[in-house]
């Protein structure tokens, strides 16, 4: 593996873990966008930003997934939505209130997504 692929796979990790968390947040505060009959446009705003950062971010690592050759949209993805699923689970704090079973199961649909991914060439 060459000095440049590697620095591609860290770039790559880095803008992953930025957009994922980004759109984590956007979806943690469009979920607090209406409270009663009311639109709280403070938590509009903060959700269209988090939304914002998070898809400007995921082009980047497009960008360098692009240049290694990963090209296929369903694995692209994947590791995108699997940082934003478990970084909504956890910055809301709603996972630690789960019960083992359901957090077990959480993470093990996550594996199983990742795992059909692989095994079927997504």
């Amino acid at each position: 593996m060459s000095f440049e692929q590697i620095k591609f796979i860290l770039f790559i990790i880095v803008l992953t873990l930025i957009s994922g968390l980004a759109d984590a947040q956007g979806a943690i505060h469009a979920a607090k966008a209406w409270q009663g009959d009311r639109l709280q446009w403070a938590e509009v705003g903060k959700a269209v930003l988090g939304f914002a950062v998070g898809i400007s971010v995921f082009f980047g690592v497009i960008k360098y997934m692009t240049a290694l050759g990963i090209v296929a949209p369903e694995i692209q993805t994947i590791t995108w939505f699997s940082v934003m699923i478990i970084s909504v689970a956890l910055f809301s704090g709603a996972f630690f209130n789960w019960q083992w079973t359901e957090q077990v199961v959480a993470m093990g649909i996550l594996a199983g997504i990742g795992w059909l991914l692989l095994r079927t060439g997504g």
